[in-house]
């Protein structure tokens, strides 16, 4: 009998179970969804519900920033909220390095390391959104604020605004 969090990374069920959750509904699709609009195509929810988990480096040292599947990251505004010199994207190395996870499969938490986490301000939007449960083929619901605190995540405005 497969349990919900069997249907997730093994290091993403442990931090499930860590933080007491372990009931949680953990989806597995036969498919990767790498993206955003694969994963909502999946579950049948908006693009603007599916919470991307994306590693920045922000001056050599990494930094999670948690946004909804429609938007873009503004780097500008993720330098300017770390205080940093140069933020870019980080590597796929770097990615798995940090999180234990690859890049179309990192969840908001549940990572090989601590890292500083920045939630944009629009997943509060959603009653609850979707998140990657440490693979492509895995997903699980939350509403938002619980999954920000589970991240430790600090609540910031970094959308990319569109003009």
């Amino acid at each position: 009998m497969t349990t919900p969090e069997s249907q997730a990374h093994p290091r993403f069920a442990e931090a499930l179970r860590t933080l007491g959750v372990a009931e949680l509904e953990v989806r597995r699709f036969p498919d990767a969804t790498r993206t955003a609009a694969e994963a909502a195509a999946a579950i049948g929810c908006g693009v603007d519900e599916i919470v991307k988990s994306l590693i920045f480096e922000a001056d050599g040292v990494p930094v999670l920033v948690l946004m909804d599947g429609s938007s873009r990251v503004d780097v500008e505004l993720v330098r300017r909220e770390l205080g940093a010199e140069k933020v870019k994207r980080a590597s796929a190395g770097l990615v798995r390095e940090t999180t234990g996870y690859a890049i179309g499969g990192v969840p908001p938490f549940g990572h090989r390391t601590k890292t500083r986490v920045l939630a944009d301000r629009g997943l509060l939007d959603h009653a609850v959104v979707w998140a990657a449960a440490g693979t492509p083929h895995a997903v699980f619901p939350m509403e938002p604020k619980t999954l920000i605190a589970h991240a430790g995540g600090a609540l910031v405005d970094v959308r990319e605004q569109t003009k």
